[in-house]
């Protein structure tokens, strides 16, 4: 049982990091990212599907994203989907493709947008550290009740701190990556 609290809190806080990653990605620095657009929902025959079900989505230059669509007849819908999110980019539309120049950020913004990673990096430990608890609380209910010895109960509590301390530095990791990201361009 000691074995099976063990490893659902470790594939939770694994989830977690991984969703902190997902956050983090789309946050908008000045380079081209295709994961960038993967907010983007685009209206396709009555269903709000991602743009990346329904096109190819690649970065040709460093500063601009091209979307191909499998669908031509879609273009104007993902033209529509893309100046209707919060992404602040102006498709340009050839009747074939659609190109997406990507602005360069401000230092306001560039520290605005290190703001914003920060919040959801704290947000990634703040969950880790929630999981670690509810986890402790369980073993401690399981000493309580007899069905696990004191020494038991003391390693897995130093394992879920390992997974803890390890999962809480990837995550301090992926925020200096993405802070580095966005202030050198």
């Amino acid at each position: 049982m000691s074995h099976e609290i063990v490893k659902a809190t470790h594939e939770k806080m694994t989830k977690s990091v991984a969703f902190t990653r997902e956050e983090m990605s789309h946050i908008r620095t000045g380079k081209a990212s295709p994961a960038l657009l993967d907010v983007v929902k685009v209206d396709y025959y009555g269903n709000h599907v991602p743009l990346k079900q329904i096109a190819t989505i690649t970065a040709p230059e460093p500063r601009t994203l091209q979307i191909q669509p499998f669908d031509k007849s879609s273009l104007h819908a993902i033209e529509k989907a893309i100046m209707a999110s919060d992404l602040g980019l102006m498709p340009q539309n050839d009747g074939r493709i659609i190109r997406l120049p990507i602005p360069v950020l401000t230092t306001n913004r560039r520290e605005e947008l290190v703001k914003v990673v920060r919040k959801f990096a704290e947000d990634g430990r703040i969950s880790i550290r929630n999981l670690r608890r509810d986890a402790n609380e369980h073993v401690k209910k399981l000493e309580k009740s007899r069905e696990i010895s004191e020494d038991e109960s003391k390693i897995i509590l130093d394992q879920i701190q390992k997974d803890t301390d390890h999962h809480i530095t990837e995550i301090d990791h992926l925020l200096r990556a993405r802070e580095a990201d966005i202030r050198d361009e």
